[in-house]
């Protein structure tokens, strides 16, 4: 059944109260990503921050600034659910030489970071990890505080992981192993009771919500993307925990054995499931486990990871894990799967993140199915529907406009001239 329209219908404006400001945003459609539909005729009103409105061009009143978009779609703001802001684009060859260099290195590319994906057109992201803990934390801090642009940030803090796992530093020398600094291992994690200290250790410090990393990783030196590396036991201690803090776990998993694992524990996500298989995903679908899938970064670690100087380990793993999760997209599609866009950004370059949505529909989504996973399905992801993901009365005024229509050709959304968040406008390039 077709969701009712968040759009109001023409002749419908109400009474605008005392404003700060009033804004009048007027383009050639809308995108209603509620309902999964175009809009025509329509103006949103903003006060300050947030939407007032959303009437027929007609019953614009009197007073607000207009910005006039002409020719353009106006849509929400785009969210995706799986960015590192933190350091520096990813070179394919380990992390080890994450002892090389310094917090402050990996919180000033942080700020680069930032811009680049709010100018992109993504104004709420949700910040799976950075190696160096709660460096996430402090750009979030320092985008709330008004120090330098970047998209509003759901953050986890520090990698949950095993020790010699995907979110662990690996590849060392015995004798520097030893005495890795404590923040690149402040989630290494072994047994559900030490699950349950570092999950409150880590919220405690400012983070979000909790990621943890179920299976091997592609570009973590030594381990497998489709082995396992906590028990369900420990990962539902980890969601347990998290319960009990009004929070929730996002699980880094490729293979089917710790998706399942994962899914059963009662994560929130699943992030990547490069590796899923019909069992896995038929699991997913009936605990409505959202899957969070990369497939851009893909193309991009193909292309350029030779040049890069990525291990033939990790291209062996980039062309396995592209392969899967490519041919099992369109299943996950066709089985009503809850996908929310999430690019992996870091991984190609920032500023490019709207290719995964390219991706979306190159695999088997509609333009309006990649849109509104990167907007109302993502914004549930995070329990924001009241925040961000629509056009509607309330929400944040967050927008962003493309010439022509994006349901029509998504490639639009990869070039975004105008940017709003919270009433301001932070990019206008028409």
């Amino acid at each position: 059944m077709k969701k009712p329209s968040v759009l109001a219908p023409a002749g419908s404006a109400r009474i605008l109260g005392a404003m700060t400001e009033r804004i009048a945003v007027l383009a050639d459609r809308i995108i209603d990503t509620v309902a999964g539909d175009v809009a025509f005729d329509r103006a949103v009103l903003l006060e300050d921050d947030r939407i007032v409105d959303v009437v027929a061009t007609a019953d614009v009143p009197e007073g607000p600034r207009r910005i006039d978009l002409p020719g353009h779609t106006l849509l929400p703001g785009l969210l995706d659910m799986h960015s590192h802001l933190a350091g520096a684009e990813e070179t394919g060859q380990g992390y080890a030489s994450l002892v090389t260099s310094s917090g402050a290195h990996d919180a000033i590319w942080g700020v680069r970071n930032a811009r680049l994906v709010l100018e992109a057109g993504f104004t709420t992201v949700r910040d799976v990890g950075s190696f160096r803990a709660f460096t996430d934390v402090e750009i979030r801090r320092g985008i709330e505080r008004g120090w330098f642009p970047g998209p509003r940030m759901l953050c986890s803090g520090a990698y949950v992981t095993v020790p010699g796992g995907s979110g662990d530093i690996t590849g060392l020398a015995v004798d520097v192993d030893a005495v890795v600094p404590a923040e690149l291992r402040f989630g290494v994690t072994v047994g559900a009771d030490q699950m349950r200290a570092n999950v409150r250790r880590i919220l405690a410090r400012g983070a979000d919500f909790i990621k943890v990393l179920a299976t091997g990783a592609v570009l973590t030196s030594g381990t497998n993307p489709g082995a396992p590396e906590f028990t369900e036991d420990e990962l539902r201690a980890a969601v347990e925990t998290c319960d009990d803090y009004g929070s929730f776990v996002a699980a880094h998993a490729h293979g089917p054995v710790g998706i399942g694992r994962a899914v059963r524990a009662g994560v929130r996500s699943i992030e990547h499931a490069s590796l899923i298989d019909d069992e896995a995903l038929a699991l997913a679908v009936e605990y409505g486990t959202y899957l969070v899938i990369d497939i851009s970064d893909g193309d991009h670690m193909v292309e350029q990871g030779p040049a890069l100087g990525y291990t033939e380990e990790v291209m062996r793993k980039v062309i396995w894990t592209n392969d899967v999760s490519r041919a099992m997209f369109g299943k996950a599609v066709a089985a009503g799967a809850k996908i929310a866009n999430g690019s992996d950004t870091g991984i190609a370059p920032f500023g490019t993140e709207a290719k995964n949505l390219t991706c979306y529909v190159r695999f088997g989504m509609t333009p309006m199915q990649a849109i509104r996973s990167a907007t109302v399905v993502a914004a549930e992801l995070i329990g924001w529907q009241d925040k961000v993901g629509a056009i509607a009365p309330g929400l944040f005024a967050d927008l962003i406009a493309v010439p022509g229509d994006p349901t029509s050709d998504i490639t639009i959304l990869e070039s975004v001239p105008f940017v709003m968040k919270g009433g301001e406008v932070v990019k206008d390039t028409r």
